[in-house]
Parts: C-alpha cells; sequence; structure tokens
C-alpha cells in the first residue's frame, strides 16, 4: 500500500463546524456542518452564482458578493474547506523504484521539474503513490498555479472567511484510502465539466478535467455522453496495465438525469469489458465514521466539510503553510546586518531572561527561609508586644537633662550671666530667671541658646534694674540633642 504525500495538513484542535465550499464555473455551493457527539448536522446548504471571476476581478469585490450571498443564506461560519475546481489542476506522472527517502525526494523533484511544461516554483504541488510490482511505485503529481491560490485565498479573506485547507472535492467523494475505492473510476458532474478520478493501488493514479462533456447552447446542459466515453477509455489506456486491470467499477456522482446518461453510455461501453457501473445518490452509513443526517446531499461540498470535521486527511492539500511567529521571526533576521542585529536582540533576550531567572532563584531560597523562621518570628514578636505594654511607665530619653545641658552650654562660665530658677512645662515649654551684670552679656547668652539644637521661639518675658539686672525669658525646646551627654 503506498502514501499519499500531504502538502499542509496539520494536527489543529479538534473543529466542531466549519463550512465546505466548491467552485463549479460561477457556481458556488456552501454546505455547513457540526459534528455533535459523533454525528454531523448539517446547519447551512447554499448555492450561489457569482458574477465575478475569482481569478480575474478584484478580490475585494468578489469577496464582497460572496459574504453578501452568504448573509442572505445566514450562512455565519468563517472557517471554511474549499474545493478548488479540478481543471485548474496540473498533472504528471513517473514511476518511482525502491529508494531510499532521501533519494526518493530528490528523485521525485526531478522528474516533477522535466515533467511539468512550466516551472515547478510556481507551483502548490502533491503527489500521490500507487503500488506497482517488485515495490515500485507509479506516482501521479498534482500541481496549481501559485497565482491562483493567491487569489483564491485573498477574495476569501475578502468574504470574512478562513480557509483552513484547498482540496480536491471529487478524491473528498472517493478518497483513496477508502476501501471502496481500490479499482474504482469516479466521475463527478458539474456545470460546464465532468471531473475524472482513478483510484487503485491504494493511491489516486489519474485526475483529469474533461472540457466540453456539457454544454448549455440554449441554458439547459447538455451532455456530450460519446466525449465521456471516449475519454475516459484514453485515460485507461494511459495506465500501466497492471493499474488499468485492477479498476473493476465505474461511480458516477451529479445530478440523476445526466448522470444517468452517463452511466447508459458508460454500461454500454465499459460491462463488457467487466467494468460496473453505478449511480452514487446516497452516502453510505459508515462513509465518514459518524451518524449523517437523512438529507445529506452527495456533494463535493458535504464531503469536503465532513471529512475535515472527522479529521479525515485530504490526499491533496493546495492551501499554503502559514509560518508561526517564531518563523516568521527567523525568516525576517536570516541574513546580512538584520541576522546580526536579530543574533544581538536574542542574546540581550537570553541574558534578561538569565538575570529574571537568577532573580527567581533568590526570591524562591529567601520565600523557603522566611517559610523555616516565620514561626519563631511570630512568637519573638507576640513577646515583644507584651514587653510594649508592660515597660515602665516614665520617659527613658533624659530630656529634661538634655535641656538643662544646652541651657548649660548657652550660659557663660565666668558668671556674668546666672540663673536663679529653671521650670520645665509639658516636656517643652522652658522658663529660666536669673541675673546678669550687663546687657551685652545678657544678649550674647541668648544669642548662643537661640542657636543652639533643639531651641525654637525664645521670648524675652522680663527685664528690669542695671547692675545686676534680672531677666526672665522661656524657650520651646524639641528633639535635638535628647540623649547626648
Amino acid at each position: 500500500m503506498s502514501s499519499i504525500l500531504k502538502i499542509n495538513f496539520r494536527k489543529r484542535k479538534r473543529r466542531l463546524s466549519v463550512l465546505g465550499l466548491t467552485l463549479d464555473g460561477s457556481r458556488l455551493n456552501g454546505v455547513v456542518l457540526r459534528r455533535v457527539n459523533g454525528s454531523l448536522q448539517m446547519q447551512q446548504n447554499c448555492s450561489i452564482t457569482l458574477t465575478l471571476n475569482p481569478l480575474t476581478a478584484a478580490p475585494e469585490l468578489v469577496g464582497r458578493e460572496i459574504r453578501n450571498q452568504l448573509d442572505s443564506a445566514g450562512v455565519r461560519e468563517r472557517q471554511c474547506v474549499f474545493g478548488v475546481p479540478q481543471k485548474w489542476i496540473l498533472t504528471t506522472h513517473t514511476e518511482l523504484p525502491p529508494l531510499p527517502a532521501g533519494d526518493a525526494a530528490n528523485l521525485l523533484q526531478m522528474e516533477a521539474e522535466r515533467g511539468f511544461s512550466t516551472d515547478v516554483t510556481s507551483l502548490r504541488l502533491g503527489n500521490s503513490r500507487c503500488a506497482l510490482a517488485g515495490d515500485k511505485k507509479y506516482v501521479l503529481f498534482a500541481g496549481i498555479s501559485s497565482m491562483h491560490v493567491t487569489a483564491l485565498e485573498r477574495v476569501l479573506v475578502a468574504a470574512k472567511l478562513k480557509p483552513v485547507s484547498f482540496a480536491l472535492g471529487l478524491a473528498a467523494l472517493q478518497p483513496p484510502a477508502a476501501e471502496n475505492s481500490n479499482g474504482a473510476l469516479a466521475l463527478a458532474i458539474g456545470e460546464s465539466t465532468v471531473s475524472l478520478q482513478i483510484t487503485c493501488g491504494g493511491g489516486i493514479a489519474a485526475l483529469r478535467a474533461l472540457e466540453g462533456a456539457i454544454e448549455n447552447p440554449s441554458g439547459q446542459p447538455v451532455l456530450q455522453p460519446n466525449l465521456v466515453a471516449r475519454e475516459t477509455r484514453i485515460t485507461l489506456g494511459q495506465l500501466p496495465v497492471e493499474l488499468r486491470d485492477q479498476v473493476k467499477r465505474i461511480r458516477i456522482f451529479g445530478p440523476r438525469a445526466i448522470a444517468q446518461q452517463i452511466a447508459d453510455e458508460m454500461e454500454l461501453r465499459f460491462e463488457p469489458a467487466g467494468l460496473h457501473v453505478e449511480l452514487v445518490a446516497n452516502y453510505k452509513p459508515d462513509e465518514f465514521s459518524a451518524q449523517l443526517p437523512l438529507d445529506a446531499p452527495v456533494s463535493e461540498a458535504f464531503s469536503l466539510a465532513a471529512r475535515l470535521l472527522m479529521e479525515q486527511p485530504p490526499a491533496f492539500d493546495f492551501l499554503p503553510p502559514k509560518p508561526t511567529l517564531i518563523e516568521q521571526f527567523a525568516a525576517k533576521y536570516t541574513s546580512g546586518r538584520l541576522r546580526t542585529v536579530g543574533a544581538i536582540a536574542a542574546g540581550i533576550m537570553v541574558l534578561v531572561g538569565a538575570l529574571f531567572f537568577i532573580q527567581q532563584i533568590q526570591l524562591w531560597r529567601l520565600r523557603s527561609q522566611w517559610t523555616a523562621m516565620s514561626a519563631k518570628v511570630g512568637q519573638l514578636q507576640t513577646v515583644q508586644d507584651q514587653i510594649r505594654q508592660y515597660r515602665p511607665w516614665f520617659d527613658d530619653s533624659f530630656r529634661d537633662l538634655a535641656i538643662l545641658r544646652q541651657l548649660t552650654l548657652a550660659f557663660p562660665e565666668d558668671g556674668i550671666v546666672t540663673a536663679k530658677t529653671i521650670s520645665i512645662q509639658n516636656d517643652d515649654t522652658v522658663t529660666c530667671s536669673g541675673n546678669a551684670h550687663d546687657n551685652a552679656a545678657l544678649l550674647a547668652t541668648l544669642a548662643k541658646l537661640r542657636a543652639a539644637d533643639g531651641v525654637s521661639d525664645l521670648k524675652v518675658d522680663l527685664i528690669h534694674g542695671k547692675s545686676p539686672m534680672q531677666f526672665t525669658f522661656d524657650f520651646q525646646y524639641g528633639n535635638g540633642g535628647a540623649n547626648e551627654n
């Protein structure tokens, strides 16, 4: 069993609802599905006719037209899986011998460059592998123009939609991994084309869009069954015999009336060769490993949405990968001066982070130490509170002695100014009376006292007599020099 390369199917958080969209000519078909407890519920089903071409018209205008139509249909879902038209797909093929993975990737890259007529760097590429004898693989390359993908993505963003996958609708109707897909040729009838897909050997062996298979000369679709049968025979003939012999069934998807015309032609042409033809009108009960609504339409849009919700990866996903913030940062600073600046900035960030980490370690250590001693600290705090509560009532700052010291320092040592009485009231108001030999000595004493630390608001209350002269003054004492000796 071969494996299928998925371009951009990242593992994401499981989605609960999604909008499936397919573009078929000018018609945009949509189905909104919701996953509830292992079952799928259809919320809306709509079909929109576009007047603008998404590839050539301004993305803003096309997006606005789509948004207006979806709003009219009551569609509010933003996440969507989009089925790109099969006629946009370019294909080529090659055979892959048994090789190590690295060598196989290099060989496939060279074969893709040789097989496509356009530059492969301008394509979004994927491949599907079908098993051949001798461990060889038949590899089908499928590519879509990157310009088409970019234009489509801009249109959907302008329509306020968030694309999560660009896949093939027919590959969702007939997935190569399904058991009933081995040896199946699927035909899907569109507005003007019939899409063809062959699955065998565990992969997709052929993809084609049969242009001109449906004509609309008078507004009514007219099928060209001979063209469909002829192109189907040509496609089968291009496969290796080993794969062609595996194809045993032709499955037809589409409107009943037109599908029956193709079925009749196919039965006439291919049943004699052993190919069974069947019209697919309903999904199998276990089609998506979930319970389906009774009115589930067999459509590409429904299948795309259902397989995405049930986490069944598409065979091809052409949506460009979205780089993460780290990848964007790396891409921005990968060359020249910007790389140097980025490296310096990264180094600074690492250094700052290391400093914060060291600080955090210190905080953890201090918290651990505090946790160990907090109980003892609490006990000591309780004892200290009790000591404060029951300590002596008197003041231990020796305030009166500090006041007497300032007075002693202010009075002269020769005794020409002497104090007779000193009164201290309310611990801060000081009244002093005494004798002085002359006025000059008294003024010098008062000046010295005014400049003393803690003395303020000094006032002379009484001076009388001459020699000796009596005086009385008072002042306020603050907190300077409380415990000095």
